[in-house]
């Protein structure tokens, strides 16, 4: 059986809307049961070690790795048109394109394995599905 609209179930969830008019410029939500409480505390000390290396960099290797990172975009974006575009491009060597170029972007990018395989490979089985009507 289905229930009212305004029971009391839900007088009792927290209010999850941001609280724009509060004077606290911490708090992103506003939470009932912290009424008493101080305004919510953020740790500013902890560092998070894969922002300390990115932040480490030189001028220069950052310049490299976003040169890189622009060359593996073209590379990905000129192979899923070609997959796309290309009638003549039998399914093998679509298969064949999809697999260079996933060696060539852990060539430019070593340890990115897991960061590929969460990034394009799953454009890549959507565009050969769509493409080759493969299940």
């Amino acid at each position: 059986m289905r229930q009212p609209a305004h029971s009391s179930q839900e007088s009792d969830r927290p209010n999850l809307q941001p609280n724009l008019s509060s004077p606290e410029s911490n708090a992103e939500f506003s939470d009932p049961s912290a009424a008493g409480r101080d305004s919510v505390v953020q740790d500013t000390n902890v560092q998070d070690p894969a922002l300390a290396t990115s932040t480490d960099q030189t001028p220069e290797e950052r310049d490299e790795e976003a040169r890189r990172i622009r060359r593996l975009q073209l590379m990905m974006n000129m192979v899923m048109q070609v997959i796309q575009q290309d009638r003549s491009l039998q399914v093998e060597q679509a298969s064949e394109m999809v697999a260079d170029a996933r060696r060539a972007a852990l060539a430019m990018f070593p340890d990115k394995a897991l960061a590929f395989d969460l990034i394009f490979w799953p454009r890549l089985q959507r565009l050969m599905r769509e493409r080759y009507r493969i299940q």
